[in-house]
């Protein structure tokens, strides 16, 4: 049976995310190599970091690569055949490329500590936001942003179109505000603030996207062994240059996750398996495309379960 393999990004963070693998060596192995390189115990971060501290841009983009490469390490070590496909929410996208074998972990974990780093120092504290946008149709959302920059001034785009009538909006505060009254005027049932300082996927982060391109340039990419659907175009990349280019596209462009389930299914996947914390992505992915069968991977157990039906579909 061929099935994807889709990685949560930010967002997918809670208090004890990963304790369901604690007695898994490979789990903790991959946090210690991770907090080598950056100094800093993430595995106790992880497990006692208050919320308000997994919520820190530079705290919550590495643990989420490092808990979403180390479940998929715990998918290997209990047997767990490759997937025929993957990708990644935004920040997950790293892990995807890491499952892939385009990038090494230990690159991935430095690229993604660069990466947070300038994200959050791109815009002044109190200056960016983000906002959720329910019920409207993606031509309405473009509509409402439109309207509040020339009233504004300033910047609201579509940041991730995370399912059908459900839209993430970024830019500067103002202007967010601005649409989202004009996204309740279009007849939005729900538009409201998220508790995220940095707008990302917005232009406001071109200039720590160009920053960022050196550390991209400087980085070693193979070309994957696994089709990895980016973010940026909801295309496989052919080459290293060509991840580059998306990795750096991806920080100021919107996260068009509907069309990458979209076109996951149209190549006669049915089955996708969330390798993350929490179950963000199978939320998601269920008002994408219902005859795609979404199996969070939570905890060994389930993935024991799920290695075990797949071996029976496949004998």
């Amino acid at each position: 049976m061929t099935f994807a393999f889709l990685f949560p990004g930010q967002g997918s963070q809670s208090v004890g995310m990963m304790s369901a693998f604690s007695e898994l060596s490979v789990v903790k192995d991959t946090f210690e190599e991770a907090s080598s390189i950056m100094q800093k115990d993430m595995w106790q971060l992880a497990q006692a970091g208050a919320q308000e501290e997994l919520a820190i841009t530079t705290n919550t983009q590495p643990l989420m690569l490092i808990s979403d490469v180390a479940m998929y390490r715990a998918w290997v070590e209990l047997g767990g055949h490759p997937p025929s496909i993957v990708a990644g929410h935004s920040l997950g996208e790293y892990a995807a490329l890491v499952t892939a074998g385009a990038l090494v972990f230990s690159d991935a974990v430095s690229l993604v500590q660069k990466r947070s780093t300038l994200m959050q120092n791109a815009v002044p504290p109190g200056i960016g936001a983000m906002a959720a946008v329910l019920g409207l149709s993606d031509e309405d959302i473009q509509t409402a942003c439109e309207r509040a920059k020339v009233q504004n001034g300033g910047v609201a785009e579509a940041a991730n179109y995370n399912a059908p009538g459900q839209v993430v909006i970024a830019g500067d505060k103002a202007t967010v505000e601005k649409a989202i009254d004009e996204a309740k005027t279009l007849g939005a049932k729900r538009a409201m603030m998220l508790a995220m300082a940095t707008p990302s996927h917005c232009s406001l982060i071109k200039p720590a996207a160009d920053l960022y391109l050196s550390a991209l340039n400087e980085a070693s990419i193979s070309t994957p062994n696994i089709p990895v659907i980016h973010n940026y175009n909801v295309l496989p990349s052919a080459t290293a240059e060509d991840i580059r280019d998306r990795l750096y596209q991806q920080l100021f462009s919107p996260v068009r996750w509907v069309e990458t389930i979209q076109y996951i299914t149209a190549t006669d996947i049915k089955v996708g398996f969330e390798c993350g914390p929490g179950k963000v992505i199978t939320g998601l992915n269920k008002r994408i495309d219902k005859e795609l069968h979404m199996i969070p991977l939570g905890s060994p157990k389930e993935m024991e379960l799920a290695i075990n039906e797949l071996s029976r579909s496949n004998g």
